[in-house]
């Protein structure tokens, strides 16, 4: 069988997504993360975009072995320079430069010709042959491209040294049939076109990029694009999980295969829903919460007779165990710690220490505690701890007192501690207890802040779930991500509001 290369930019195109920005250390573990999945080129980044983009690729590709390490560049010097830079320590560096190929995008955005557009492929291609033997170039826009003209720019790039073309559906517009018709006539009329790996990378705004994908690999593409949960721009990419799922259980249909290691897909979905804060729905294909669920007696009655009734994969192909372990106040440390390494999460005696003393709280407000409370503590605790600050200077929540009355403005009395010193404020007025808690907190940090996004979520089901708070602060135009989990929602709110001020 071929084996399809995986090729994963959640770290540059998955970025993209609005709220979902990583710092260098989320995405550092990332990284590692999708190395140990057996992803075959991590697209880390766009050097030139930023100097935090430049030195996001820099330490992904001094970190990352096992795996190719990208960086994407426009057609032009500077871009490319800074993607050689940027790679120059990775084991396996590659270059992907890229180029708007479609009438529309030449006419309006490039005001350039045919020929014009075929030279700057060609020259592009050759300028990044001199800093990496591993170039890869896509042709934006290429399912509205002009077909004579996308062979034309799909040879040159071949010709001047490219190992991998790409044919994007960037902005999801195609029908599984049209790439696949696509793809077969490019493999058909361009005659170096097996000099090179021909990938895809399909958008999913009409909800069909897993399907274009898998159409691309029938009619002969050797890459897939994708990213960990479907992130990217808009309505988002090609889902990798699912690709790589729909590869293997119909192997039978598509006769290729791929080198992820999927017992670890369920653990890094939920490592980037973490770093990133957006949420996999419960019914996500392949790693939502409810994929192996079933609540339908009949479906019980069948999966208690034979689990393939009803399931076409196993749980544990993708890293779901099939039992919920439910601990209670009386469990203890090696009970947590083995529960954590289940989710997918092997932590260190430290971080365990966390987990384990809020574990301890929690249980005493709640009878039994799930697994997603689990992953909601693993949350708070570990990953949503603000980079390279000093817990010495950081705000933290001590108490508060709410007096609220319908047709009545609010009294909120709340004491915060900074650098252990306890400083109270009590405020009389907001649109609600909440708004009452949020201009005490300005009042006492000093923050001239506003909020962007306020959610608030169950964990779990029942009376005494936790309430899981996502904030969105605005400060002088930049945006910070706060996140925490109680049983008290005022509480959660409190402390997501300053975690989020601790990363200012």
């Amino acid at each position: 069988m071929r084996t399809i290369k995986i090729f994963d930019t959640t770290l540059r195109d998955g970025e993209q997504s609005p709220g979902a920005s990583m710092n260098i250390r989320e995405k550092l573990e990332v990284a590692t993360a999708l190395a140990e999945l057996g992803v075959d080129i991590i697209e880390a980044g766009f050097a030139i975009a930023s100097p935090g983009d430049f030195e996001s690729v820099q330490e992904v590709a001094r970190v990352v072995r096992g795996s190719s390490v990208c960086s994407l560049a426009r057609c032009i010097e500077k871009d490319i320079n800074a993607a050689a830079e940027s790679l120059k320590d990775a084991q396996q560096p590659r270059i992907h430069i890229f180029l708007a190929t479609s009438q529309i995008h030449r006419e309006y955005k490039l005001k350039m010709s045919k020929e014009q557009n075929i030279e700057s492929v060609r020259s592009s291609v050759i300028y990044a042959r001199q800093f990496c033997s591993d170039v890869e170039f896509s042709a934006e826009d290429a399912t509205r491209t002009e077909i004579d003209h996308l062979a034309r720019i799909v040879e040159t790039a071949i010709s001047a040294g490219a190992t991998t073309v790409n044919i994007p559906d960037t902005v999801g517009y195609a029908t599984p049939t049209e790439m696949y018709e696509r793809i077969n006539n490019l493999m058909n009329r361009v005659p170096n076109i097996d000099k090179a790996v021909i990938s895809v990378h399909n958008h999913n705004d009409l909800g069909m990029a897993v399907a274009t994908s898998l159409a691309a690999v029938q009619a002969g593409a050797g890459q897939v694009e994708c990213t960990i949960n479907g992130l990217g721009e808009r309505a988002g990419n090609c889902s990798l999980e699912e690709v790589v799922m729909a590869i293997k259980t119909r192997h039978d249909v598509y006769n290729v295969t791929t080198r992820i290691i999927t017992q670890k897909l369920v653990p890094t979905s939920r490592l980037v829903a973490t770093v990133t804060g957006l949420k996999v729905p419960r019914n996500k294909a392949i790693v939502g919460q409810n994929a192996f669920a079933h609540e339908s007696g009949i479906h019980q009655d069948g999966m208690l007779k034979n689990p393939t009734t009803y399931e076409i994969m196993l749980p544990s192909d993708v890293g779901f165990q099939k039992t919920d372990l439910v601990l209670g106040k009386h469990s203890g440390r090696a009970a947590l710690a083995d529960r954590a390494k289940t989710l997918g999460f092997d932590l260190a005696s430290d971080q365990l220490t966390k987990v384990f003393t809020e574990f301890k709280k929690l249980a005493d407000r709640k009878k039994n505690i799930y697994d997603d409370d689990i992953l909601a503590l693993i949350e708070q605790n570990i990953h949503e701890q603000p980079d390279n600050i000093d817990n010495d200077n950081t705000w933290s929540f001590v108490s508060y007192d709410l007096r609220c009355k319908t047709g009545e403005e609010p009294k909120a009395t709340l004491t915060l501690q900074y650098k252990n010193k306890n400083y109270e404020k009590e405020i009389n007025g907001g649109d609600g207890p909440i708004d009452a808690i949020f201009l005490a907190i300005k009042e006492i940090t000093g923050k001239d802040i506003s909020i962007k996004e306020y959610s608030v979520q169950s964990v779990t089901g029942g009376q005494d779930a936790q309430g899981e708070v996502t904030i969105l602060l605005n400060k002088n135009g930049e945006t910070y991500r706060g996140y925490a989990v109680s049983t008290d929602t005022f509480e959660a709110s409190t402390v997501a509001i300053l975690n989020a001020i601790n990363r200012m």
